[in-house]
């Protein structure tokens, strides 16, 4: 029996395989009017393919839990009616293939209102649909805008707009759904000390530049049944102080470790490991796996479970992350852009048998059997 392919249980929620589709902003949402940030037909094709070509859990893109929380005026958000709508069906034929509909709640922070990557690395400017971004201090991410400092009063309010948007996700029939503190948005820029200056609550000590997202878990874990699991992805690194020719100081694995700990104390069930995104010129190395240590040390260090997530690339590769323990499921990607049957491909090449839906089984077993 093939590790990967075995099934996984969080709380209650059984998800039938560890091969999950990590999320992924498409840019693809109409950036004014009263669809704003509704998932389109293309989201629903993108996202339902995925559930078809045999993901366990499928988790819908970076969802803005309110306007300015979005990445650039094309994405998804999560704060009224319309949007809640278009993403009940989305979660209803993700289900419908047998997968666990999921989905990440986010905020940018100072990377916000950015414009697609495809068009312009560049800010969007008000008089064209953008707004002016929010952050722990007014530190910009190199190339934007100075990011507006919140007030404690402001920090409260976002809290609740987690919790808002959670309760949109639950009722829209997600049956998981992750926090966003990674990648040098909101709550990655208030963990780490190279975006987060304050030296009120939320900023100075390691406790108190926790404190806004364990208040997001608070708010969000209050709100989501117990009997469902809620994630959370982290960057695990800055890259930023285990480098020795960089003078910054930044978060580090063993800041990770020690944010396992408290996240699992408030209710996380998952940690989504993933790493940078706080600076533009860190030093990184990127090859095959490399972010899947970080996703180990916390598994074994902490006894959170964890998700892998990075350049992992085939059946082999993903098969050995699970089966020697190294994480409890892979997040794959880019990879499901290519192959948006990845899943299947995985099960066929690991001898496990793929899960076809029902429309397609019958005719692929028909060809197997005439070769």
């Amino acid at each position: 029996m093939s590790a990967l392919f075995t099934p996984l249980t969080l709380r209650s929620l059984e998800i039938p395989n560890r091969v999950w589709m990590s999320p992924m902003c498409m840019y693809s949402a109409a950036h004014e009017g009263p669809e704003t940030g509704v998932p389109t037909d293309f989201h629903l094709t993108h996202l339902a393919g995925r559930a078809a070509g045999g993901a366990g859990l499928v988790m819908a893109e970076a969802t803005g839990v309110r306007p300015d929380g979005r990445i650039s005026p094309w994405d998804l958000g999560l704060w009224n009616d319309r949007q809640q709508e278009a993403f009940t069906r989305i979660a209803a034929a993700i289900a419908s293939h047998g997968s666990v509909p999921a989905i990440q709640l986010a905020h940018a922070g100072r990377k916000a209102s950015t414009d697609r990557p495809w068009v312009a690395d560049r800010s969007v400017p008000q008089d064209e649909g953008g707004w002016s971004a929010v952050a722990p201090s007014a530190v910009a991410f190199e190339g934007l805008p100075v990011p507006h400092e919140l007030t404690e009063d402001e920090i409260q309010q976002l809290v609740r707009d987690f919790a808002a948007a959670a309760e949109r996700a639950l009722a829209a029939g997600f049956r998981v759904v992750e926090i966003h503190g990674a990648h040098g948005y909101l709550i990655n820029s208030f963990l780490s000390p190279a975006a987060n200056h304050r030296t009120d609550a939320y900023g100075g000590s390691w406790e108190n530049r926790l404190r806004f997202p364990l208040q997001v878990v608070d708010a969000v874990r209050a709100v989501w049944p117990d009997e469902l699991p809620v994630l959370f992805r982290t960057s695990a690194t800055d890259w930023l102080t285990e480098n020795p020719e960089d003078p910054r100081e930044g978060w580090t694995g063993d800041d990770t470790v020690r944010l396992a700990g408290e996240l699992a104390a408030h209710g996380v069930d998952l940690l989504d490991v993933s790493s940078g995104g706080l600076v533009r010129d860190a030093a990184i190395s990127a090859h095959p796996g490399y972010q899947v240590p970080f996703a180990d040390r916390v598994r074994r260090t902490a006894g959170l479970p964890t998700s892998a997530v990075g350049l992992i690339l085939d059946a082999a590769q993903a098969e050995e992350i699970v089966a020697v323990g190294q994480a409890d499921a892979v997040m794959i990607g880019r990879e499901m852009l290519r192959d948006p049957h990845w899943a299947h491909h995985a099960a066929d090449a690991l001898a496990t048998g793929p899960r076809w839906p029902r429309q397609y089984g019958y005719a692929l077993a028909r060809r197997a059997a005439s070769a």
